[in-house]
């Protein structure tokens, strides 16, 4: 046990000293404090230091000495000015005798770069926290000091990432642009030609074909076939380059209203494949109705076309959670094999020889340019076994076209 012992005399009635009082107060406990207190600073990573009221350094802890160079008991005594830049010492002294006038615990600089000095002079960032503390000696401030150089360091290469980001998207964004203005401009052009190559081939084929021989009308028909897909794949790509320049601003439409307007347009495809199509009940979107129908035609055209041997059956179905509504059309077909789910919605891809089935192999990646315009995404779910499943997210919150 730890006591502490306080004396006083004691006199008589005329004054004479007789004795002594001595009070003992078992002070184990406090002292115990006083110990954690001790280790809880010793054992902290920041650099702690206590000063007086006159701003001289009272206690420092190891990481105070090994953060700002000093050995030992070096610091003690010594005006805590020591630990700052030296311009902003005079100005430090005036804040500390405000800050000794109402002492409340705070950060030290709210809103301002920090910079401590080291004894070699070179100086670093910091943080810096205040806390009084009363004392049977008066008023001391704790100081917390943390070196945060490796934070600043990492802010900083964040901040050039983020600006290299930046940049990479602004140079992505006007080479797009430029892409499109070409493939427009391209295609634009080469119209009035493919029309006037096809037109001329076309008579020549009604002229010609069956008055020569057999290899010559096998020229023609290889001739008129190639002018047609060559026309055919200049309109695909001018639809392509079209999606972003010249979309409709987005309005608030029923997803039930453009379905029926798709499936009216694919009633003759529908009767003739004996297609039965089965349907969830639609919500509204922000959507260009325009492009938000031909990803639906693109998608329920494609199953007609990709049909197997069984009859078909089509589903068009929705789900959604907070951020987005998650469309699928899902269908009974021949399927599509997983390793090919990216190379689909790329551009003039095609997985089956020409000739087995139409098409230029461009529906699928306008879809996905269509999708990406309006915030979501497109992706052929590759855990359908029987049948392909096409799924296409949209965001919920208004967008700008």
């Amino acid at each position: 046990m730890e006591v502490s012992l306080s004396t006083s005399p004691t006199r008589d009635a005329d004054g004479n000293l007789v004795g002594a009082a001595a009070v003992a107060r078992d002070i184990t406990d406090s002292k115990r404090m006083e110990r954690l207190n001790e280790i809880i600073v010793e054992a902290s990573p920041a650099s702690i230091v206590m000063v007086n009221a006159d701003g001289d350094i009272a206690l420092v802890n190891s990481s105070t000495i090994e953060t700002f160079g000093y050995q030992g008991d070096e610091l003690i005594g010594q005006s805590v000015d020591v630990l700052l830049p030296e311009p902003l010492m005079a100005e430090h002294q005036a804040l500390r005798r405000g800050f000794m006038q109402r002492p409340v615990a705070r950060q030290m600089g709210a809103g301002r770069d920090l910079n401590a000095r080291r004894k070699d002079g070179s100086e670093f960032p910091v943080e810096v926290g205040l806390s009084p503390v009363e004392t049977v000696q008066g008023t001391f401030v704790l100081c917390t000091v943390i070196d945060i150089t490796q934070r600043k360091e990492d802010e900083a290469t964040i901040q050039q990432h983020v600006a290299t980001l930046e940049q990479f998207n602004e140079e992505l964004k006007r080479s797009n642009a430029e892409l499109e203005q070409f493939a427009y401009i391209a295609s634009h052009d080469l119209q009035e030609p493919l029309r006037m190559v096809v037109s001329y081939m076309g008579l020549f084929e009604s002229r010609y074909k069956g008055k020569l021989d057999e290899r010559a009308d096998k020229y023609i028909n290889y001739a008129v076939d190639g002018a047609s897909r060559m026309q055919q794949l200049v309109n695909d790509l001018l639809a392509y380059s079209r999606v972003g320049s010249q979309g409709r601003p987005f309005v608030n439409i029923g997803v039930d209203r453009v379905l029926d307007q798709v499936l009216r347009g694919l009633s003759g495809a529908v009767a003739e494949s004996g297609t039965q199509i089965k349907r969830d009940p639609m919500p509204e979107v922000m959507a260009d109705e325009l492009q938000l129908g031909q990803v639906f035609q693109n998608l329920i055209g494609n199953s007609i076309k990709f049909r197997g041997t069984e009859p078909l059956t089509i589903h068009i179905g929705v789900e959604e959670d907070d951020a987005f509504w998650t469309f699928s059309v899902s269908d009974n077909g021949i399927g599509v094999e997983p390793a090919y789910a990216e190379r689909i919605f790329q551009m003039f891809q095609r997985l089956h020889e020409r000739g087995v089935y139409e098409g230029s192999g461009i529906g699928l990646a306008i879809s996905k340019k269509i999708i990406e315009r309006h915030g979501g995404k497109i992706w052929l779910d590759a855990e359908t076994k029987d049948g392909a499943q096409f799924r296409f997210t949209l965001p919920k919150k208004r967008m700008a076209a």
